[in-house]
């Protein structure tokens, strides 16, 4: 906000001080028959600039400009305008107890206004002979510092407010990172046993073959003997980097990783758990890479799960296209739910780390009737 902005700040405090300071000059140079004004000529401009220019620093500070004003406006009761107060000193009065309390610590301020009423505004007031005017003064001078009380309250909540919305906004930030790191650990591990399961075979394989050619070829056989050797010790190494990548409770896990082709048993397993779905498979279903196929099936059991958390009483319906070029995934339902209200649930992050990993993207929010989540995983991406 520019109001808020110091730059604004300053300009705006010496306009303020610049009419004062141009109103008071005014009254000095008016004929005194028409002008409150009355005494020396060098006093008159000397209160004119201290109840003026030092309004220009009355954020920074209050209590020593408060001060100021107050000196130039007893000299304005006291040594310059006997018969009537000018104007200006009360106007920029208001101005400095309002910045006394907007401005000032709490404690500080409190002393500073006690301190200035019973040693400057009173005197000055009963000074000019006229104790009717103790009163308004005080009161005016009390209501202008309460006023800036007020202000500084709401502005320190603001502050607070804004303060509390940061840490909120980096703790959220923390979370998703946790949960990224942790979906990204999990889709390794996945990943991990799809790899040693397709090496293991590979393996398998070799020997066999190695073993038909027995006594034939024999630099073929030494080749395919090479890679059972190098297949075996690959199968090692990555048994220990699972160790690395699974938790305590995880067991070991070389076999196939589910694919689209177990979607039924699936969709079963959700009908069971209390949500009635369909499963429509449009297109000629393709051969998938296992990691793709794994991908895919994960995520369309990751939206239905949401589905069956959140949607309420609802159905739900899981669709598989396969296009040339891609294959997407699509779970719709007509419940009254969502994911934690706005799509930002830690399922959504572990669809999203999925399709990321093949160059595909998620979409998720609401539908006609209910929630839609959409998937589209290009075929033949590099991963």
């Amino acid at each position: 906000m520019f109001s808020r902005h110091p730059r604004w700040q300053r300009a705006g405090d010496a306009l303020l001080a610049a009419a004062i300071l141009v109103g008071s000059l005014i009254d000095v140079f008016t004929p005194r028959a028409q002008s409150g004004w009355g005494g020396p000529r060098a006093l008159e401009v000397l209160s004119a600039f201290l109840i003026s220019a030092p309004l220009l620093w009355r954020r920074r500070y209050p209590i020593a400009v408060l001060a100021l004003v107050l000196v130039g406006a007893f000299i304005d009761v006291a040594a310059v305008a006997p018969r009537q107060p000018g104007f200006e000193p009360f106007v920029a009065m208001v101005v400095v107890y309002y910045s006394l309390g907007a401005h000032a610590a709490e404690h500080r301020s409190t002393i500073a206004l006690v301190a200035s009423l019973a040693v400057g505004v009173v005197p000055s007031a009963i000074l000019h002979q006229a104790p009717g005017n103790v009163l308004p003064v005080v009161v005016w001078s009390f209501a202008a510092w309460i006023v800036g009380r007020i202000i500084r309250t709401w502005r320190s909540r603001a502050v607070a407010l804004e303060q509390a919305n940061r840490e909120l906004a980096e703790q959220r930030e923390l979370q998703a990172e946790a949960a990224v790191a942790v979906e990204r650990g999990r889709i390794a591990r996945e990943l991990h046993d799809v790899i040693a399961h397709n090496v293991s075979m590979i393996v398998v394989q070799a020997g066999a073959a190695a073993h038909v050619l027995e006594g034939q070829q024999p630099h073929v056989r030494s080749a395919l003997e090479a890679i059972e050797t190098t297949g075996r010790a690959t199968v090692d190494e990555m048994r220990r980097l699972l160790g690395v990548l699974r938790h305590s409770d995880d067991g070991l896990a070389l076999a196939p990783q589910p694919g689209l082709g177990q979607l039924e048993r699936l969709v079963a397993n959700v009908r069971g758990a209390g949500l009635p779905v369909e499963l429509h498979v449009e297109g000629t279903p393709a051969q998938l890479p296992p990691g793709l196929d794994l991908t895919a099936y994960r995520i369309a059991q990751e939206a239905l799960t949401n589905a069956l958390k959140h949607a309420g009483p609802a159905s739900a319906e899981l669709v598989v296209r396969y296009q040339p070029a891609a294959v997407e995934i699509e779970v719709r339902d007509n419940g009254t739910g969502g994911v934690n209200g706005n799509g930002g649930g830690h399922g959504l992050i572990g669809m999203r780390e999925r399709a990321a990993l093949w160059g595909g993207l998620v979409e998720a929010g609401r539908a006609e009737s209910g929630w839609r989540v959409r998937a589209r995983l290009p075929l033949g991406a590099d991963s």
